[in-house]
């Protein structure tokens, strides 16, 4: 009988890998890739050389760069502009782009990798639900999600780049830009500068830039589908109905960003703020209001901003972006659902609705869910950070705790300074915050639709007995 090669062996070996990958479930393929993105992430920091210009990470210090880099925060313990070398840089910038993407093209590409179709729990996982916009394919959505992040990503890095050109040189500016422009698009907060920012506060066209790259990025990429689909068709003089969900992101956004200006201008018109002109105490105002929504660059030293701004951050960094894009937080919908539902029952209605339309109660049920389990996970992360930071040789404010455990959970990235001098207690806590935020509340809305579907075949359930509220 002929011996079977070595390479047959290995094949058989790779199908049943392959084979184990493919009887997972959409959530638990989803934490996987995540898992496995983090994990060669930081044997990558330990065993690649020249990433450093000094000694190398810690293994700690490389699980905690890797997952925020991954989950696209921008919490540093080291300076990413003097710490890391090119090669380095490039290496964060590597594990940005991919898990700025691992909401849909990643997960879907490893489902398609296996030759598996895709399922519509699989689908509903990649784009938030099957429902939301029957008239959009999931897979030309899924192929689009590339062509979105590189056209917007290309076009800001020409645009940084002319902008910086001048000033820093035609050569010196090219990775500046093509660095920044994929950091802000994928709500990462990297940067290559030290001050991140602050050395561009007086520069609004950058800023202008950073804040559409920023916005792009953390509307959704199903937003952006219908967007481009509206734009056809009114180019061919169709009609074409933009979806609920698409209205509540974009009309959420802007009062967040609105409403979020006008607080900031008012509460640091005179602060941190007060050495600037009009114009640039305006554009910097719009900047800390869209950079809170998971972007994490800034241009002015949170240490020095007032406690309502830093509290209004906290609130803004909670809401976060929208399903399905690179920003991180509740999520737009979320917390917009939540409000009609207590319009709703203010008015007495028993149903939520806006435009129009209806929404189902299980998706507000979701979105109640989401936020008691996201409430609970930061105050417990709270608890936690002012436990093994407040106490001993270290000594934080109670707030400072509060913005880093918000900041890390809703994957943001800014900071009042403390990162870096948290103790390894804080760091576990603020790396298991960043891996939850990233992947927590998605798999939660998956798990809880898998189990009700589970549930609806028995339908079975005790008698009702009420009990008072209130």
């Amino acid at each position: 009988m002929k011996e079977r090669s070595p390479f047959s062996k290995w094949e058989v070996e790779s199908r049943s890998r392959l084979a184990a990958w493919g009887k997972l479930s959409a959530p638990q393929l989803f934490v996987m890739s995540f898992l496995l993105l983090v994990g060669l992430g930081t044997i990558g920091f330990r065993t690649l050389p020249g990433l450093y210009t000094q000694e190398p990470l810690s293994w700690l210090d490389s699980l905690f760069t890797a997952t925020s880099a991954v989950c696209v925060t921008g919490l540093i313990v080291e300076d990413t502009a003097t710490f890391f070398t090119p090669a380095g840089q490039l290496y964060i910038l590597a594990l940005i782009q991919f898990g700025g993407l691992g909401i849909i093209a990643f997960t879907s590409l490893i489902i398609v990798t296996l030759g598996r179709r895709l399922s519509l729990r699989s689908e509903a996982l990649s784009t938030g639900s099957f429902e939301v916009a029957p008239h959009v394919s999931r897979r030309n959505l899924i192929r689009d999600v590339v062509r979105f992040t590189f056209a917007i990503e290309g076009l800001g890095a020409v645009l940084l780049y002319l902008l910086w050109a001048p000033r820093m040189g035609w050569t010196a500016a090219a990775w500046p830009a093509l660095f920044h422009s994929v950091s802000a698009f994928c709500n990462a907060g990297f940067s290559t500068f030290s001050d991140s920012l602050m050395s561009f506060h007086r520069s609004p066209w950058t800023l202008g830039v950073i804040m559409m790259l920023i916005i792009l990025g953390g509307i959704g990429f199903l937003t952006l589908e219908e967007l481009r689909l509206r734009w056809r068709a009114q180019r061919t003089e169709q009609i074409f109905r933009l979806s609920l969900h698409t209205k509540l992101v974009l009309g959420t956004t802007a009062v967040l960003l609105l409403g979020g200006t006008l607080l900031f201008a008012l509460f640091e018109w005179y602060g941190v703020l007060r050495a600037d002109p009009v114009k640039d105490r305006i554009i910097n105002a719009m900047f800390m209001s869209t950079t809170a929504r998971t972007a994490g660059f800034n241009t002015i030293d949170y240490a020095q901003a007032s406690e309502r701004s830093l509290f209004l951050t906290i609130l803004l960094m909670t809401v976060g972006g929208s399903p399905g894009s690179t920003a991180g937080g509740l999520k737009t919908t979320t917390v917009a659902l939540i409000g009609l539902l207590a319009w709703s029952r203010y008015r007495g209605r028993s149903y939520v609705g806006l435009w129009s339309r209806s929404v189902p109660p299980e998706s507000v049920e979701r979105a109640v869910g989401l936020f008691v389990v996201s409430f609970g996970l930061v105050t417990i992360a709270i608890f936690l950070l002012t436990t093994t930071e407040l106490s001993g040789w270290t000594r934080m404010d109670f707030l400072d705790c509060m913005f880093e455990a918000a900041s890390a959970f809703n994957t943001v990235g800014l900071s009042t300074g403390l990162t870096p001098e948290l103790t390894p207690g804080g760091r576990w806590v603020a790396i298991l915050l960043m891996f939850l935020g990233r992947v927590g509340p998605l798999t939660f809305v998956a798990a809880l639709a898998r189990r009700q579907r589970v549930s609806g075949v028995a339908q079975l359930r005790y008698a009702y007995e009420d009990v008072v509220v209130g």
